[in-house]
């Protein structure tokens, strides 16, 4: 599949652990929230993508943590 930055393909997947944060200064006493999606990275450009799972979206949405498996 070729990258949607530069076009080549030279992509990799890769296993991640991501901490998203709240963005507003209002919302810094939520909880962060785990995710722990592959990751699509160009090993040309350094584009990444990632697509999250449902259970990290419905807890973003209402601002909720999920814990760390």
């Amino acid at each position: 599949m070729p990258c949607k930055s530069c076009q080549p393909g030279n992509q990799r997947t890769f296993q991640s652990e991501i901490n998203i944060q709240f963005p507003r200064i209002d919302e810094v006493t939520k909880p962060n929230v785990w995710a722990f999606p592959n990751l699509i990275i160009c090993l040309d450009c350094g584009f990444a993508e990632f697509e999250l799972a449902q259970p990290e979206l419905h807890r973003l949405a209402e601002g909720k943590r999920l814990d760390p498996r």
